[in-house]
């Protein structure tokens, strides 16, 4: 497959079955949002049935996930505590000392005795890393503290490129920023540069899929003066808040050392928001720590695994893939799907219990968080746009991929994404429904208080939610009294509110925009603020 060939097509060239599927994620949402309606005009039993089974259907989940959740939880807390200097050093060796295994994990035993009788593709000591930190106007509070982060990890610097990917509308202060971080920090990595990408290039929508694209070939063009084989390194992609854990780039090595074909994977870290989870209002707290539960129990379940914001592929899979799209605003998680089709289905996301931990989304006024945090899910609800992709891709186009894979896959994704519409609206309201066309039937009035216990006991998941929440909460600031403490409890109140008005609501707006042609043609950087020791608010987005 040629690489133009994967790319998504212009807004001017979808038709035909790529609008249909475009229309479907919506059209399928809308109609079971008027299904509870409906029905109860036909039928108050075939109303309560279906809701009902909805509401059961559900609840078996709300336990599924809090398994997932609490299992995830505990696998990332150990990989944080093992010893993955020495791990990969035993991974290069191919033993392990008898005296010490026992000590070792049963994993890292079984990968030790495997390789020792084949050949590694990627060899720990081979292995080069290039991080590439994606900012468009952040401020030095912002991006300084990543790019410590990095070099404060558990792995030598020398094997690591420091690639700073800035954005030449940001303006003047912004390449001045860039220049200085890299001519400050440069001599402590094996290479690094600062890299800008030009404004108003044909062809490309504004937002990160560019600007790491066109950092990603810049700095392929250094690897090849240099005679780097791109083939040994490992491409990490982070925004300007994110920070790796120091386990982050050991472990990455040892992953991408132990599997057999590196260039057919991708590894996903866990996004935790917790950089400034004390600092943020307590409605986005409750949304920053409902998305790292996601992330934690999406690190258990693989086979649905996707590229999602901070994540690591090789650099030869990079180049077959022609990098990362420039033409859509979910360049993450539509990477999962170009590298897909572009192998023929022969590709898979890794988990990597380690945490990338980010920031919650918090403004310089509350009014201004509150509509940073709607614009920052409504860009991450936009994947239903990958829906007709896929279709396109992989029904309308010669592939190889296996159909059973694809037919699945498929439908998982458009299952999420209408899931992530509608879940919360009929969970909360539909129950409601049949009463109000047949308020004098049996069944239309006993339906709010069936499902009103059922979501009493499901309530019981909130106590893991709640669990990790404060098990992950970084050291309090010492600007804080023991008040905050306790808000950090009682601020799960504001749950149902922002579930509906943030993930509903925002994948509502994603999909009926979709139906309608009114495309998202600009990635709208999320405007974060940094709160410094003395209290006071400093906007991300202080350059402009």
């Amino acid at each position: 497959m040629s690489r133009k060939d994967l790319e998504i097509p212009y807004e001017h060239e979808r038709k035909g079955h790529y609008r249909f599927f475009e229309i479907l994620p919506g059209a399928i949402t809308w109609t079971m949002l008027a299904l509870p309606f409906l029905m109860s005009l036909v039928n108050v039993t075939l109303a309560a049935f279906f809701i009902l089974i909805y509401l059961l259907i559900n609840f078996s989940r709300v336990f599924a996930v809090n398994i997932r959740a609490m299992h995830g939880y505990r696998t990332m807390r150990r990989y944080q505590r093992h010893d993955w200097e020495l791990l990969l050093k035993e991974l290069t060796q191919g033993s392990i000392p008898d005296s010490e295994l026992a000590d070792r994990p049963a994993w890292h035993r079984r990968q030790v005795d495997r390789l020792a009788t084949r050949k590694q593709v990627l060899k720990p000591q081979d292995i080069i890393h290039a991080v590439i930190i994606a900012t468009y106007n952040e401020n030095r509070e912002t991006l300084e503290p990543t790019i410590q982060s990095v070099l404060a990890s558990n792995y030598p610097m020398s094997q690591v490129i420091f690639v700073l990917a800035y954005e030449e509308r940001g303006g003047p202060e912004v390449e001045k920023q860039a220049e200085q971080l890299v001519s400050e920090y440069k001599n402590r990595f094996m290479h690094a540069m600062a890299i800008k990408h030009p404004r108003d290039i044909p062809g490309e929508v504004i937002g990160k899929g560019g600007n790491v694209t066109y950092a990603g070939r810049r700095m392929l063009e250094y690897l090849e003066s240099e005679s780097i084989d791109p083939d040994r390194v490992i491409v990490t992609t982070l925004d300007a808040d994110n920070r790796p854990d120091r386990q982050y780039l050991s472990s990455l090595s040892y992953v991408y050392s132990a599997y057999d074909d590196p260039h057919h994977v991708s590894v996903q870290p866990i996004a935790m928001y917790t950089n400034n989870i004390w600092d943020a209002p307590a409605p986005m707290r409750v949304l920053a720590t409902g998305n790292s539960f996601y992330h934690i129990v999406m690190s258990v379940r693989p086979h649905i695994l996707r590229n999602f914001s901070a994540h690591a592929q090789t650099l030869r899979a990079l180049i077959n893939t022609d990098f990362w799209s420039v033409r859509t605003i979910v360049e993450d998680g539509h990477q999962f799907w170009r590298t897909y089709f572009c192998y023929d289905g022969n590709y898979r996301v890794l988990p990597l219990y380690v945490p990338i931990y980010q920031d919650a989304v918090l403004s310089d006024t509350y009014l201004k968080t509150i509509k940073a945090q709607f614009i920052q899910l409504r860009r991450w609800t936009w994947g239903a746009s990958d829906v007709a992709y896929v279709v396109d891709q992989g029904f309308f186009k010669p592939n190889k991929v296996p159909r059973t894979d694809l037919i699945m896959k498929a439908l998982r994704l458009l299952e999420g994404h209408v899931t992530w519409a509608v879940g919360p609206l009929l969970l909360l309201l539909s129950g409601f429904v049949p009463a109000l066309f047949h308020p004098q039937s049996y069944a239309a009035n006993e339906l709010p208080i069936i499902v009103s216990r059922v979501q009493t006991v499901a309530l019981v998941g909130i106590f893991a939610s709640i669990f990790i929440a404060l098990k992950t909460l970084p050291p309090k600031p010492a600007r804080y009294g023991h008040r905050r403490s306790l808000y950090m409890v009682l601020q799960w109140v504001y749950l149902p509110v922002t579930t509906i008005a943030y993930n509903s609501i925002a994948a509502l707006n994603s999909q009926t925009r979709l139906m309608f042609r009114w495309y998202l043609s600009k990635f709208d950087v999320t405007e974060k603020a940094v709160v410094t020791e003395s209290g006071e608010t400093k906007s991300t987005l202080g350059n402009k």
